[in-house]
């Protein structure tokens, strides 16, 4: 956020500037402190932000939203929000008692929509993002259910692939929010999830999935289904998987129009 002065002839300018993005800029002064609409706003993000951290997760929410499919609801070993939040190492197992609730298989990938640290994230865009991805899946991919997880890390979804026998993992959580943005959705792909074992190097992650300000679901779900199907290939992710969508991306940008 930048709090700069801003005189008569820039009001424009930094008016047009900020069309084109959420940061806080040319936001002016008043006496030594922001301006009272400006200072309005940022107390504003900021309690949006808290609620989406501490928001209940609504798995018959995300159930409803994916008609037809399979889903399997199971918790981490954080027994309740705040220990969730104090205790990490206890968002990335899964509670004793729901292991058995998970069905075993010969599945090629499995999809986990985990509360994270925004369930508001997860509410409005999780479910299509998991439509819009299966459906650039060819048939010869074998889906599991997918997994609603509750009080939920990231390194759940390597437990949770483990137990149910899916050579990779798509896990769907909802980003730590920022003061611009609430309901951010991450997506983080691994491939032969080894519980204790993987590490973040060991994962591809697409955020900011948001429409319309960030990731559209096409444009994530296209991402997802290259890198799955390149993963099975090379038998790995992570570091040693590009994102070869964005590499064409990249290269198209420089060609003359």
């Amino acid at each position: 956020m930048t709090n700069l002065p801003v005189h008569g002839g820039d009001l424009a300018l930094w008016s047009a500037l900020r069309r084109h993005t959420q940061a806080r800029i040319g936001l002016g002064r008043a006496g030594a402190a922001l301006p009272t609409r400006h200072r309005l706003e940022l107390q504003a993000a900021h309690a949006a932000a808290r609620d989406a951290v501490h928001s209940p997760f609504a798995p018959d929410t995300v159930a409803a939203a994916l008609p037809g499919t399979p889903t399997v609801r199971v918790r981490s070993a954080a027994p309740d929000r705040l220990t969730y939040l104090q205790r990490p190492d206890l968002g990335r197992r899964l509670h004793p008692t729901d292991r058995a609730h998970l069905p075993e298989g010969e599945w090629d990938v499995v999809f986990v929509i985990a509360d994270g640290l925004s369930s508001r994230a997860v509410h409005e865009h999780a479910a299509a993002v998991v439509h819009a991805t299966a459906a650039r899946l060819d048939g010869t991919w074998r889906l599991a259910p997918v997994v609603l997880a509750e009080q939920a890390r990231v390194a759940l979804g390597d437990d949770i692939a483990h137990a149910m026998g899916a050579a990779a993992v798509v896990v769907l959580v909802g980003e730590r929010p920022g003061m611009s943005a609430a309901d951010s959705l991450g997506a983080y792909l691994t491939h032969a999830p080894r519980p204790g074992i993987t590490t973040d190097a060991h994962r591809n992650c697409l955020s900011n999935i948001r429409p319309p300000l960030g990731l559209t679901y096409e444009t994530a779900a296209t991402k997802l289904t290259a890198l799955l199907t390149r993963a099975r290939e090379l038998g790995r992710s992570g570091v040693d998987l590009k994102d070869e969508t964005a590499l064409t991306e990249s290269a198209a940008d420089q060609l003359p129009r």
